[in-house]
């Protein structure tokens, strides 16, 4: 694949999508430790054909962004929080965690070598990074790996999914994640369980599918590749709170947000039968950042969130608060920004 230099790039119509940029990071973990990485050009990976990843899915990854600053510098937005988030992941696979501190610097060493690609100020762009662990070790047998690979590459994207434009989702009958299985590990398997649902609700028209807690299949899990959140009628904000689905940093991060605007914000069991409660609702992840939800249909039933045509005043005071902190427009109280320049 040929490598991508920043004049073939229109940055306002950039889109969701791989690029093949000059440099990622690479570490191996062999012989009980890890070797000690590095960046490279290299952007492919050799497997041995029996290679436990392949065949058993021990993998984990991470997605965090750069974002190009008003004065042409780059911010990073809580990188920590993904350093701890992919070890605890990798623990709940029986991988060999890769160190918080080398996790921050190699995302630090990727993004600076590839600074020309961090879309400008303005454009609505962002540098995605993808930092993942593989198992690598040929095994027949199910049993975890005694080698990993840990990379990360970095591609610049467009916004997930385009405007704050409210959009029609499906409640789907499939389950993202099994009861006490890997629903909190960022892990592929949750995602490739989730393609089939998510083809499902395209074809019916639907932007995506949303997710039962996989138990009693009662209560608001989360969407294929974000948290959901609601605002009820007397302006409460409130997120599922649940053993299955991924702890998010951007929910997290809104959590605190909706304190300081006095929404009193928790996280709670959210019955899908009574959703009614909410006037306003939305997606909530490092690609989504914050995407207004116009309705839920749920067995064949409607449910729209207020006016359904345009973002609801607190969905977009959200979204302008986070957005702004992370590209250095608006004062970050909560030492969240790490800034490479």
């Amino acid at each position: 694949m040929a490598k991508t230099h920043p004049e073939d790039l229109d940055w306002n119509k950039l889109g969701f999508k791989y690029h093949d940029l000059p440099y990622r990071w690479v570490d191996e973990f062999k012989d009980g430790k890890w070797q000690g990485g590095h960046l490279t050009q290299d952007s492919s990976i050799t497997f041995n054909e029996a290679a436990e990843e392949l065949h058993y899915g021990q993998e984990v990854f991470e997605g965090l962004k750069a974002y190009r600053r008003k004065d042409g510098g780059i911010n990073l937005f809580r990188p920590e929080q993904n350093a701890k988030r992919m070890a605890n992941s990798a623990k709940r696979l029986l991988m060999e965690p890769y160190p918080e501190d080398e996790f921050i610097k190699a995302v630090k060493e990727v993004v600076k070598a590839n600074q020309d690609f961090v879309p400008p100020y303005g454009s609505g762009g962002t540098l995605y990074i993808r930092p993942f662990m593989m198992g690598m070790q040929p095994i027949v047998g199910v049993s975890p790996s005694e080698t990993y690979q840990f990379r990360i590459y970095a591609t610049p994207v467009g916004a997930y999914i385009k405007g704050l434009k409210p959009m029609p989702y499906e409640v789907s009958d499939y389950d993202r994640a099994a009861p006490a299985g890997t629903g909190q590990a960022k892990t592929a398997g949750n995602y490739a369980s989730s393609l089939m649902p998510s083809l499902i609700a395209k074809k019916n028209g639907f932007a995506d599918a949303l997710y039962l807690d996989p138990k009693e299949h009662k209560y608001i899990d989360e969407f294929g590749g974000a948290n959901f959140f609601g605002i009820t009628k007397d302006g409460q904000f409130q997120t599922p709170k649940s053993d299955s689905i991924l702890p998010s940093i951007t929910k997290h991060s809104i959590l605190k947000i909706a304190e300081e605007l006095g929404l009193n914000p928790i996280e709670t069991k959210i019955p899908i039968d009574d959703v009614d409660r909410f006037v306003e609702a939305g997606a909530m992840g490092t690609a989504a950042v914050i995407s207004p939800v116009g309705s839920l249909t749920y067995q064949g039933k409607k449910h729209a969130f207020g006016d359904e045509t345009k973002v609801g005043p607190i969905t977009q005071k959200l979204y302008d608060t986070l957005f702004g902190i992370q590209v250095g427009d608006l004062e970050d109280k909560y030492n969240w920004i790490v800034k490479l320049n």
